[in-house]
Formats: structure tokens, C-alpha cells, sequence
């Protein structure tokens, strides 16, 4: 690769994995809970079984490989919502009972408290994509793990908006494999989710693709992709016996983000409306970067509750994507009551905070969900352009579903303009 690899090893870290018996990696999270208070907060999950009647009925999700993918494309408002779905460790749904809820709560918590929540988000927010960044089960847990996705996928299948998913760490733990797991999500009804990109037979992991979501219909953007997602498995658990811990981004994946990238920003460059830089990038994937550790109270939005669990080695993907120069911001999951946003060298580090009932959480710390806004821009004619800004906010599964955290991530910069002597800023 272009930038060099940076092998690091983190043998202090009390966010390396530990061998269980030789048979799998366990986390210091998996072994031990962390100590966490019993607070007296509203009960997150007693709103959730306000809605429970949303969800009682499972929709039956039809299978088919074929499915033709819809286009994604900016509405008329000039704007398109991701909705952000972390950790939702789905495993057997009503029978599956909830972690770290409040004592008042146990009874009547379960899988289906997770299903209602994402209905609830669906609801409000009415996204344009719904993005599912691993974790999606909990396959240890689940006795049958087509019927667990059909479950836990089943709020987005039965809304009919577009969604995409990715694996975390925990998907192929029941009875299939990882390319198993991944070859069942791609053949659900409304995903455009894909095994791995057709040009890159050889690329690490399984769920690597991108997604262009093209400009205003009617408008002369309405052929370019103005908005640039890019998805990636961020793997389960490290295979080299020398390097303890959770798996990485390989070198593989980031050839392939970097030519695909590349790729992109020709296109975006090109007429027509030639452009003098890349359309803007999103990027999503499970397992955090090693990065996300360097930030602390005085530069993050958000909270954050647990030590950063991320690779024990640094592969060098922060590096890529600050060279490829197009991407502005990156979503993950895995840390369930992390949920801050922080910017590194230009480019916004995101957690979702966990929003699934099976996974562990803190009592009386609301589950949430994580919504991201691009707005497009004016052009000198009046019509829309390419990106001009990314907001974010997340919702808290209580009564009111509240809104916390709304903040700009990104904002295009403003052009200087010279106007009687004096050089200012266009707005």
C-alpha cells in the first residue's frame, strides 16, 4: 500500500483479547461485566413495551437473490437520512431475556424490546437507509440464526426502505460461518447489502461494498453519486496466533477502498458538472479503530463509559482514508455505552451507542440509535449540487423517543470571495 502499515502492538492494553481454554477469544466485557449502577432514570424499557403490540407479529421475510436493488438518491429537499442500527444481538426473540436493565424491568424484557425500538426509530424518522453495523445477533445465543436475522432485519424488511448491513463479531456464532451469515442477509427483501464487491474476488472478510447515492432527480447532478458509502467487515477475532485480540481492516480491504475511492472521485470529477474534488465519503464498519482511544472528555460529543475496544494492532486504515481524502466521518458500533462522536485530522470518529436489549448495556442508561443527515448545497443557478453538510444526532428509547447530542460533523467549506478590498467568506 501507498502509506505504511502501522503494526503496533499493544501488549498493556486492557482492551486485548484473552485465549478461554484455547476454544475462542473472550474480551474482558464478555468475562466481566463492568460494575454499573442502578440508576433510578426513566425505564427505557417500559416505553419500548408501550409499542411492544408494533411488533408482536414477525413479518416473514422472503429470500431472494434476485431482488432488484433500488436506487439511492437525495429527495427533493435536497437531503437523505441514514438511520444507524448498532449491536442489536438479536438472539431467539421473546424467550431471549435483556442485559443490564433496571430490576423493575427484567420480567418483562426481551428481543422484542430491541424489535420495537427500531420500529419506533423507523417510524420517527423515516430514513432513506437504514444501515446495520454488526452484532446484528447474538449467534451464541440463537438457537436458529436465519430465524434470528428474519427477526431482527424484519422492522426494516416490513417498511420497505432501503437497508444495508455489515458483520460484527458475534453474527457467525451459532451454526453458519461468516460467508454464511453474509450470503443470507444478501438475499433478504429490500437489502442492498452485498457479499463482497465482484472486482475484488480475493478481498479479506465478507460484506465489503460500497453504495453511491446520486444527486436531486430533475437536477444536474441527478447522474452523479454526491454522497459515497462505504461499508466493511471489520472481521470477528484476530487468526495469527502472535497477535492477540479482535480482528482488522486488512490490507486487501483498503486496496480495494482506495482504488474504489479513486474510481469515484474520476467520475465525480468529470462532466458533466465537472468538479474540482471528490464527492463526500461516509464509511462504516463494526469494530472501532485503534484511533478512537486518543480522544478524551474535552474533544468528543458524547459519552463515554468503557474503555475503547479496538484491534491490538493498528493496520493503517485511519492513514488510508485520510489519503483518499474524500471521507468526512465513520460509524461504528461495538462499544455498547460509548456513544461520542470525535474528530481526528479532518475526519468525524463515530460510535452509535448500543441499541439491542440482549446486549449488555447500563441500567438505566436508555438504549439509542444514532441518525446521520447530508444536505446538499445550492448551486450558482439555484439548483442542488453536491454535499454541503453532516449532521448527527441520536434518540433514546424512552417515552419521547429524546433527542440528544444534534451536532454538525461536518460543514463544507465556504469559498473566499473578495468584495471592496477586503477578503471575506461566502455564505
Amino acid at each position: 500500500m501507498a502509506n505504511d502499515l502501522h503494526l503496533e502492538m499493544k501488549m498493556d492494553s486492557p482492551n486485548l483479547l484473552h485465549l478461554d481454554s484455547g476454544r475462542n477469544f473472550q474480551t474482558e466485557k464478555q468475562m466481566k461485566k463492568p460494575s454499573l449502577s442502578r440508576s433510578s432514570s426513566s425505564s427505557s424499557v417500559g416505553s419500548s413495551m408501550m409499542v411492544l403490540f408494533l411488533c408482536l407479529c414477525i413479518v416473514p421475510i422472503s429470500v431472494s437473490s434476485s431482488s432488484a436493488k433500488q436506487q439511492l438518491r437525495f429527495s427533493q429537499k435536497g437531503k437523505f437520512k441514514i438511520l444507524q442500527v448498532a449491536d442489536m444481538h438479536y438472539a431467539d426473540g421473546e424467550t431471549t431475556p435483556c442485559e443490564d436493565v433496571l430490576p423493575s424491568q427484567v420480567a418483562s424484557c426481551s428481543d422484542l424490546n430491541t424489535t420495537a425500538f427500531v420500529r419506533r426509530m423507523i417510524h420517527v424518522e423515516n430514513p432513506d437507509l437504514i444501515v446495520f453495523t454488526g452484532d446484528n445477533i447474538f449467534g451464541s445465543d440463537a438457537t436458529d440464526p436465519i430465524k434470528s436475522m428474519d427477526a431482527a432485519f424484519a422492522p426494516a424488511v416490513s417498511s420497505n426502505i432501503p437497508w444495508a448491513a455489515i458483520l460484527g463479531n458475534h453474527d457467525q456464532e451459532s451454526t453458519l460461518s461468516r460467508a454464511g451469515v453474509m450470503k443470507y442477509i444478501v438475499g433478504i427483501k429490500n437489502t442492498l447489502s452485498i457479499f463482497n464487491p465482484p472486482e475484488a474476488p480475493d478481498i479479506d472478510g465478507f460484506g465489503n461494498y460500497n453504495l453511491e447515492v446520486s444527486g436531486v432527480e430533475g437536477s444536474s447532478f441527478q447522474n452523479k453519486s454526491v454522497l459515497n458509502l462505504y461499508l466493511l467487515d471489520s472481521g470477528d477475532y484476530s487468526t495469527v496466533p502472535s497477535i492477540p485480540g479482535y480482528g482488522w481492516i486488512k490490507t486487501s480491504q483498503q486496496r480495494w477502498f482506495e482504488r474504489t475511492s479513486a474510481k469515484l472521485r474520476r467520475a465525480y470529477m468529470d462532466s458533466p458538472e465537472t468538479q474540482k474534488g471528490p464527492a463526500t465519503g461516509i464509511v462504516f464498519f463494526h469494530i472501532p479503530l485503534p484511533e478512537v482511544a486518543s480522544f478524551d472528555s474535552s474533544n468528543f460529543t458524547g459519552v463515554k463509559q468503557e474503555d475503547v475496544c479496538s484491534p491490538s494492532i493498528n493496520s493503517g486504515f485511519f492513514a488510508t482514508m485520510v489519503k483518499a481524502g474524500d471521507v468526512k466521518a465513520v460509524f461504528t458500533g461495538h462499544d455498547h455505552i460509548n456513544d461520542f462522536c470525535g474528530e481526528l485530522t479532518g475526519i468525524q470518529l463515530c460510535y452509535a451507542g448500543g441499541l439491542g436489549y440482549h446486549a449488555y448495556g447500563k441500567a438505566g442508561w436508555e438504549r439509542r440509535a444514532r441518525v446521520v443527515v447530508a444536505t446538499l448545497e445550492k448551486t450558482k443557478k439555484g439548483g442542488w449540487g453536491g454535499v454541503k453538510s453532516i449532521k448527527t444526532w441520536k434518540r433514546l428509547d424512552d417515552q419521547d423517543l429524546t433527542k440528544v447530542n444534534h451536532q454538525v460533523l461536518w460543514r463544507k467549506s465556504s469559498p473566499n470571495i473578495r468584495r471592496k478590498g477586503r477578503l471575506v467568506a461566502s455564505l
